[in-house]
């Protein structure tokens, strides 16, 4: 009932600030007053490039969901499987509100010393139907904002396969809100916000290797070392319990992420075409890369393997798809795909339960991403971009080192601080019993499996009662 009280007041408090916002501006693209328009230089929205970004922005949701979602549901065990997709699912949800209320304006509102944009934008005051050249000047302002939301939810998504299996719901979704107003929308502002300090020094990030896959997979580390390992970790097997469903999730993440990078040309053209070939290009060479090396260290390719060694590749290709050829995307993917896969056993050497292998696939591969672009980036791709060494400009590569270094600290730094800080007020870990039990039943009184009986639910009366106690089912009685 108290629940049910604050959800309530904090509906009232949203309606009554909603009504006291100004409404939209519908010909200006910030909260202040549009200075007077030249005569015929109204700006022009294209409707090709609108439509592409809006497919762009529908690609990059079913990404997470169901896409995510379904990579790392088949990847826990059994028993956690529909909480697993549940922070997906839910991310999705909470990341819409919060980027709407106040996300978008930390993250592109008007600058602020470079570190973070104002709340001018609160609300989506002043961002309307017409476009902002400073972000994209032939699409209106709405769809480039759309389209930087589904950045926004997928990037904490990627942080839940870490700490699978083993954190308190509750406590999730307060570190959700938090993460992703103190680390992303900031860091998203220094890469991609007008006036971001990493954009001014000419760091390249053409679709997220820095803002989104440092980011998370940093994150993770953090995670993983304060949250700390999952009970049974190095004692018990904990194989994935459905490959299928992983394989099915990773290849809705290749599909999607064509609308991730070559979406971020931002227009229907050369560069979203040029984006679109060097990320397939990328991902299969990972694909390839990840199962030899597999296959040399192991004996025998696995299925698991090739999957990852594909979002390895997306996740690599993701900083340069803007700016290099597709040649210079299979070594970017091949690489990515043995670096990678050696990545993710560094956990077992280091004793840290990485779950899902967040840091092995998306840290690793972020970081050779972001570097590779200051080594490959040719402006014959991208005369808006630069040249990387191999074009000419050493300089690129210590750019590059730039972002890469400063998006490390901050993500871990941050995380790290917002982690503790929720362990002491709210606990991060569910109980040992609720672990053993499986986050499905003790999270949300679910399972996701019940072949030829009936599921457990809210509904399911003793049943649910009995499971979670551990109780043998009652019997019929022999005749």
């Amino acid at each position: 009932m108290k629940r049910t009280s604050v959800l309530v007041l904090l509906a009232c408090a949203v309606l009554a600030l909603a009504g006291t916002v100004p409404g939209e501006q519908p010909s200006g693209t910030t909260g202040l007053p549009a200075p007077p328009a030249a005569p015929g230089a109204a700006a022009k929205i294209d409707s090709g490039d609108t439509a592409w970004l809006l497919t762009s922005s529908a690609l990059v949701l079913l990404m997470t969901v169901p896409g995510l979602a379904l990579f790392y549901g088949g990847m826990v065990r059994q028993k956690n499987v529909l909480a697993t997709i549940m922070q997906s699912f839910i991310i999705l949800a909470l990341i819409s509100v919060q980027w709407v209320l106040w996300g978008y304006s930390l993250a592109f509102g008007p600058d602020k010393g470079g570190i973070v944009g104002g709340l001018d934008w609160f609300g989506l005051r002043g961002v309307g139907l017409q476009p902002n050249p400073d972000y994209a000047a032939t699409v209106p302002h709405q769809a480039y904002m759309v389209f930087q939301l589904m950045f926004a939810v997928i990037t904490p998504a990627l942080i839940t396969g870490t700490f699978a299996e083993r954190m308190k719901f509750s406590t999730f979704i307060v570190f959700t809100l938090a993460w992703a107003t103190l680390i992303y929308d900031p860091l998203a502002h220094w890469v991609w916000g007008t006036g971001g300090w990493l954009k001014r020094v000419g760091a390249l990030d053409f679709a997220g290797g820095t803002v989104v896959h440092i980011s998370s997979g940093v994150s993770a580390l953090a995670a993983a070392l304060v949250i700390g390992r999952r009970r049974g970790y190095g004692r018990e097997p904990m194989p994935p319990h459905n490959l299928p469903l992983t394989v099915t999730g990773a290849a809705l993440l290749w599909f999607g992420w064509f609308g991730f990078n070559a979406g971020s040309a931002l227009s229907a053209g050369a560069l979203a075409t040029s984006a679109f070939v060097v990320t397939n290009t990328a991902t299969a060479a990972a694909a390839l890369g990840w199962m030899f090396t597999e296959w040399s260290a192991r004996g025998k390719p696995t299925v698991l393997g090739a999957a990852s060694g594909a979002v390895a590749g997306l996740v690599a290709i993701t900083p340069g798809s803007g700016y290099v050829s597709p040649m210079a995307s299979i070594v970017i993917g091949a690489v990515a795909g043995f670096l990678c896969y050696n990545a993710c056993n560094l956990k077992a050497k280091f004793g840290y339960d990485d779950s899902l292998d967040v840091v092995g696939v998306h840290g690793v591969g972020g970081t050779w991403g972001a570097l590779a672009t200051g080594f490959f980036a040719w402006k014959a791709i991208n005369p808006d971009g630069g040249d990387g060494l191999f074009h000419g400009n050493p300089g690129q590569v210590w750019v590059q080192l730039t972002a890469i270094a400063a998006s490390w600290v901050f993500a871990f730094v941050g995380t790290f601080v917002i982690l503790k800080v929720l362990d002491a007020l709210m606990g991060l870990r569910v109980s040992e019993q609720d672990e053993v039990a499986g986050l499905d039943l003790s999270q949300h009184s679910e399972t996701a499996y019940i072949l030829g009986g009936s599921s457990y639910g809210e509904y399911s009366g003793g049943a649910f009662a009995e499971a979670i106690r551990g109780a043998p089912s009652k019997s019929p009685p022999a005749h």
